[in-house]
């Protein structure tokens, strides 16, 4: 078999399907790439047995169909180098050589039976179907994403939360310590529907995905999902379980409303944070006339730090305990200028949400507080 592709095309797309991949297999075929020429196009497939990624693209003067399988750090390393120019490939599809032709010189591999690559599996009939702008999955995607956990005992919350109505769409992720949601009137699906997307490809979609008007397609059964957007492929095996009831645990009407500069109070906390103690990351907020105190101390080095930023409160004075990483984080993936925080009291979480939303957008996260010393 013979086939001729550009060398910066098969590259990017390379790297892209090489994003599934473990850096440890259990299967040695899963390190490779399987490619399949088929009428002038050549897909390229990766998988790590949960999750399969495809993707193609047009080549040239092919002399018939044919696929084979190859080592995919070997494969992407050896062509890293290569400016654009067209790459011949001869294929023996009997003892899989493979001789790679380019402008000075050539590339001799081995690759392996592609018969030996495992198939994707298949939904069950009458799988749920929605779409949507890659924008709205990919920023319900980039919101949420940091918010996912890493536990053992409930594997529902290591993934991002997709609730589906007839009138909208929510993201959600949770660690028990703070949650997201995002919820999106600009899709929608035709029924009551939910799915729970792993971390794995949750982040490979905010990757390859850009914010724009292109049309992604989902199909899901109980146990997979068939995502297809433009130039990719992917089936994903679900995270199963039941999804925690995530509205119970955002507080309702807290009296208690701060309107502040999201960027000065981010920078400050990162500031402050410095001398907060390095086993609780504790910070203390203390508000009172439009002002917001931060302040943290570590006892056991005797080191200390404080700011004021001017703000809008005019509440009772109230002091409130957070961990200063989480609350970076909710501040860093905020869009808005202004941030408000509602709360209650020290003792219940605090809600954080942009002071002007996003058009067709309503984003809002929670973070539990800690408990302070004094």
């Amino acid at each position: 078999m013979k086939f001729i592709v550009s060398s910066t095309g098969l590259f990017s797309h390379l790297q892209a399907v090489s994003r599934v991949i473990n850096s440890k297999n259990s299967l040695p075929i899963l390190d490779c790439v399987l490619m399949e020429v088929k009428e002038g196009i050549l897909s390229l497939t990766a998988s790590d047995s949960e999750s399969t990624l495809t993707t193609s693209l047009p080549v040239n003067d092919t002399d018939g169909n044919g696929r084979f399988a190859v080592s995919a750090r070997k494969f992407i390393d050896s062509l890293k180098e290569i400016p654009e120019q067209p790459l011949t490939f001869e294929v023996d599809t009997n003892n899989f050589n493979i001789a790679i032709y380019y402008l000075n010189g050539k590339y001799s591999l081995v690759g392996q039976n592609a018969d030996d690559f495992p198939l994707a599996p298949a939904l069950r009939d009458n799988p749920i179907h929605i779409s949507m702008a890659s924008k709205v999955l990919v920023n319900g995607i980039n919101r949420t994403l940091f918010a996912t956990a890493e536990d053992e005992l409930r594997p529902v919350m290591n993934g991002v939360y997709m609730d589906m109505t007839p009138a909208d769409i929510t993201f959600v992720a949770s660690d028990g310590h703070r949650l997201v949601r995002d919820k999106s009137t600009a899709a929608h699906a035709n029924t009551n529907a939910a799915f729970i997307l792993p971390k794995k490809p949750s982040n490979i979609w905010k990757t390859l995905l850009t914010k724009g008007e292109d049309e992604v397609i989902i199909d899901f059964d109980e146990k997979n999902a068939v995502i297809t957007a433009s130039e990719y492929k992917m089936v994903c095996r679900l995270i199963e379980g039941r999804y925690p009831n995530y509205n119970s645990v955002i507080p309702q009407d807290n009296p208690y409303k701060v309107r502040i500069d999201r960027q000065a109070m981010m920078s400050a906390l990162r500031r402050v944070s410095v001398f907060s103690s390095q086993a609780s990351s504790l910070i203390k907020l203390h508000l009172d006339n439009n002002q917001l105190q931060i302040s943290a101390q570590d006892i056991d080095f005797s080191t200390s730090a404080e700011e004021i930023l001017t703000c809008e409160y005019d509440g009772n004075p109230m002091s409130i305990g957070f961990k200063s990483t989480f609350l970076i984080d909710i501040l860093n993936n905020l869009n808005a200028e202004e941030v408000i925080i509602e709360l209650t009291d020290p003792s219940r979480a605090g809600v954080i949400v942009p002071a002007e939303q996003e058009e067709n957008d309503d984003v809002l996260m929670l973070l539990m507080p800690m408990m302070l010393n004094d």
